[in-house]
C-alpha cells in the first residue's frame, strides 16, 4: 500500500470516530507523521465525545491494571514475609504481650503508683491477643477482665450493635460490656476506623491488678537493660 494510501485509509479511520492508537494498529507509521497527517481533519461533536469517552475508558482500564498489579505485588511482599516469621515459641509470643502493653498499657505514674493493669484499641486481633496474653502468662481469670468501651457521642444509638459485635469477637457475654463512656464527636479526626470499620475502642482491665502491672513494668524495663 502506497504512502498515500495510508493516509487516505487513516484519514477514514479518523472520521469513522477511531483514536490514534486504534488506527496505529492498522496505519504502521510514525505517530509525528500520523497527527501531521490528521490535523486538518475536523470531527463532529458526537465524534469527540465518542473519542474522550474512550480515552476515560482507556484511563481506568490503565488504572484498574495497575490496581491489580499492586495488589498482586502487595500479597506476594506478604505472603514472603509471613514465611520469614517462622514458628512462634511461648517466649516470642511473651515478649509480643510485653511490647504490646509498652506501646498502648497503662503505666504508673508519679502522681499514680497504683494503676491497674489497663489495655486499650480498637483492633479486635490486638485485644484478642492481649486477653491471651493475659490468661496464659499472668493467669488473669475472665472473671478478673473488666471491659470498657468508649463510643463517640455520635455514634450512641449504635450501642447495642457495638456491644454485640465485641461480645461476638472476643466471645464474652454482652453482660460484660456494661461499662460505656462517650467521648465528643471531633469532624476533623484522623482515625482511620470510621463508618463502618468503626466499633469503638474498647479498654481491657484487670481488677486488683497493681502488683500485676508493676511486674510487667519490670518486664519492660528488663528488656531495655
Amino acid at each position: 500500500m502506497t504512502k498515500e494510501n495510508l493516509k487516505n485509509k487513516a484519514i477514514q479511520l479518523r472520521k469513522n470516530g477511531n483514536s490514534y492508537s486504534e488506527i496505529l494498529k492498522y496505519i504502521p507509521v510514525a505517530k509525528s507523521t500520523l497527527s501531521l497527517w490528521l490535523r486538518s481533519v475536523n470531527l463532529s461533536k458526537r465524534q469527540k465525545q465518542t473519542l474522550t469517552l474512550k480515552k476515560l475508558q482507556a484511563a481506568w482500564r490503565g488504572g484498574e491494571a495497575k490496581k491489580i498489579n499492586r495488589i498482586k505485588k502487595s500479597k506476594k511482599i506478604i505472603e514472603q514475609a509471613k514465611m520469614e516469621i517462622g514458628k512462634i515459641t511461648d517466649r516470642d509470643a511473651w515478649l509480643a504481650g510485653i511490647m504490646l502493653y509498652w506501646a498502648e498499657g497503662s503505666k504508673q505514674k508519679e502522681t499514680n503508683v497504683s494503676a491497674p493493669v489497663k489495655f486499650s484499641n480498637s483492633d479486635p486481633i490486638m485485644l484478642s491477643f492481649f486477653i491471651m496474653w493475659l490468661k496464659k502468662y499472668l493467669k488473669v481469670s475472665d472473671n478478673e477482665l473488666v471491659f470498657e468501651m468508649f463510643i463517640h457521642e455520635n455514634h450512641k444509638e449504635k450501642k447495642i450493635d457495638f456491644i454485640n459485635y465485641w461480645s461476638k469477637i472476643l466471645d464474652y457475654p454482652v453482660s460484660k460490656f456494661d461499662r460505656i463512656y462517650y467521648k465528643r464527636h471531633n469532624l476533623k479526626t484522623k482515625r482511620k476506623n470510621i463508618g463502618e470499620n468503626y466499633h469503638g475502642q474498647l479498654a481491657i482491665m484487670v481488677k486488683r491488678s497493681t502488683n500485676l502491672n508493676r511486674r510487667i513494668i519490670g518486664w519492660i524495663e528488663g528488656f531495655n537493660q
